[in-house]
């Protein structure tokens, strides 16, 4: 050390076990060395982090392989939804002119709720199109349910039926 240096201006740094997710300094679960004031005054008053004992690094590892179970579930679950979703094909009625141009658009609000009436929770936001449907066709449509599971299903735009 210095002569300069005094035994106070040395920097103390505490290892702690993150609670939760903070920005800028790790993930839940991952241990990290901060200085003490900083775990002292913010991280354990808040609950974002916990001293890592070994007690506690067996509960986070617990904690994580039944996440990581239920993660498991939840995509084979999804890739059965996908399944069942590529052999469905959407029929939406629009209105549209002699050569077959729509006088609006359809979008993956209206092919969501199609999709949602025949008994499949699809959202939206997964629902992946290159833009607006704008003529009477038969599509096809990319659902992008998780990033490992994706799948595609028909849309048939059709004219709206003559009352």
């Amino acid at each position: 050390m210095p002569p300069s240096a005094s035994p106070t201006s040395r920097r103390r740094n505490t290892e702690l076990m993150l609670a939760e997710d903070v920005p800028s300094l790790g993930k839940q679960g991952e241990i990290v060395s901060v200085r003490t004031g900083y775990a002292r005054n913010f991280l354990l008053p808040q609950g974002l982090a916990t001293v890592a004992t070994a007690h506690n690094k067996m509960m986070v590892e617990k904690h994580r392989a039944r996440l990581a179970e239920l993660a498991k579930k939840r995509l084979a679950e999804l890739r059965k939804l996908a399944d069942q979703v590529s052999k469905y094909s959407v029929t939406i009625e629009a209105n549209a002119n002699e050569e077959g141009h729509l006088y609006g658009s359809i979008g993956a609000p209206e092919i969501s709720k199609q999709l949602k009436n025949a008994g499949f929770t699809i959202e939206p936001d997964m629902v992946r199109l290159d833009g607006p449907l704008k003529e009477l066709a038969m599509y096809t449509v990319k659902i992008r349910m998780h990033e490992e599971v994706e799948t595609e299903c028909k849309v048939w735009v059709v004219p709206t039926a003559a009352k």
